[in-house]
Formats: C-alpha cells, structure tokens, sequence
C-alpha cells in the first residue's frame, strides 16, 4: 500500500516566515538571514510565490490584479506549482548539503489565503501540496502577526514592493482583496497555530522593526538550541 509522498533526505534545517499582508516578512527574513549567517551558518534566503525562473514568473501571474477573473482553484495550483520548483530547485538541495534554509512563505500560506480566505478547505490545500513538496514540512515557523487593516496600510504605504512599483495602482491583486478576505486570512494562520504550537511560534509584528526581529531572533537562538 503507498503510504504517499517521502519527504526529500536533509541535513539542514528549514525555517519559514508566515503572516498576513504588510506584516514585514521581507524585512525581517533578511534581517534573520544576516545575524545567522554572522553567526557563522551557512544560509539560503527564498521566497514564494517565486525563488526559482519558473517561480517567478508564476509570481508574476498570480499578483498582477489584470487577473481579477483567476478561479480560486486556478490560484491554489499556481502557488503549489511555483512552490514544487522551488522545493525541486533550491530548498531540498540547500538542505541536503546541510544549510539552513530561510523561506518567505510556504504551504501554511496556502492553507491561510486558499484554504480559509477563499473557502477551498483546508484539507484539500494540504493534499494538493503534500504532492507539490513530497511531503516536505519547515522544522519551524515564524508567524508574523498583524491586523488586516494595519498590515494594508503598511503594504500599501511609501514602501512599496517590486510589484507595486511596476505601475499596478492600489497594491497587487491580493492587496487588493476585501476586508473580510483578510480577517479571514489571519484567523486561519491562528488556527494553525493554535495546531501547531510546537512548530508556529506567534510574534506581534505591530512594534518597531528591531524590537520584532529581537523576538525573531530569540525564538530561532532557543529552536537552533534545541536542535544541539
């Protein structure tokens, strides 16, 4: 009988960053990048959607707001598709050859913005990814969480994305998702964290950028302790 995907052989450790719109995912990422890469780890920094050629240009796709008429359906499998090269590409690879593995995003994302903010249920989220990663699962996940309306304002604020700054008034086309869209997005991320308390560690993004990062920081300090 298959028992279903085997997730990929490694040595390293894969760590995630979650959260809604505008809670500072990128900033803090490469912050936490820089003090363990000072500490002397090797580490690879990715993202999705995106990370790999093919990635990218599915990011492309899924935040250009063009692309109102996407089926939600549509947008999961995109997500699992970019997310399926990446763990091919770069993130099984990295860790394998024992590094530490620092991603803006992955499957809890998917459960949050598909699973919940669009209804398609959190159980099929998961099988479809189960297939995109073989079954691959961060060793922990940092939740940055925000508000919806403070997180929109900061995401649609003077410090713009790439994307945004592309010419796509008014933020990319989650951004630009309704109110209700991203309460239900964050309560989903809190529901997988009251799961997985083990593995989600919540942190209050509304402070100041270093005063988060310190938490990060001690939150990764006490996990990589953990691990000898």
């Amino acid at each position: 009988m298959n028992a279903g995907p085997v997730p990929p052989a490694r040595t390293g450790i894969f760590l995630t960053l979650e959260g809604p719109e505008g809670a500072g995912k990128t900033t803090q990422s490469r912050l936490l990048v820089e003090y363990l890469r000072a500490a002397g780890h090797t580490v690879v920094h990715t993202r999705e959607p995106g990370g790999t050629p093919i990635g990218e240009q599915i990011r492309t796709l899924l935040l250009d707001p063009r692309h109102r008429e996407m089926a939600a359906r549509t947008e999961m499998l995109l997500f699992a598709a970019s997310r399926a090269q990446l763990v091919a590409d770069v993130i099984a690879p990295a860790l394998a050859r024992g590094a530490i593995v620092v991603c803006e995003r992955y499957v809890d994302a998917s459960i949050a913005y598909q699973g919940v903010g669009r209804g398609l249920g959190v159980e099929v989220v998961r099988g479809v990814n189960a297939a995109a990663t073989g079954g691959l699962s961060p060793d922990l996940t940092v939740l940055l969480d925000l508000d919806p309306e403070t997180g929109l304002h900061r995401a649609r604020g003077p410090s713009r994305t790439s994307e945004a700054q592309r010419g796509w008034d008014g933020g990319d086309r989650m951004e630009r998702e309704t109110p209700a869209f991203h309460a239900r997005v964050r309560e989903g991320f809190l529901a997988l964290a009251r799961n997985e308390p083990q593995r989600i560690r919540v942190i209050d993004a509304r402070g100041p950028v270093d005063d988060v990062q310190r938490e990060i920081r001690r939150t990764v300090d006490g996990f990589l302790h953990s691990r000898g």
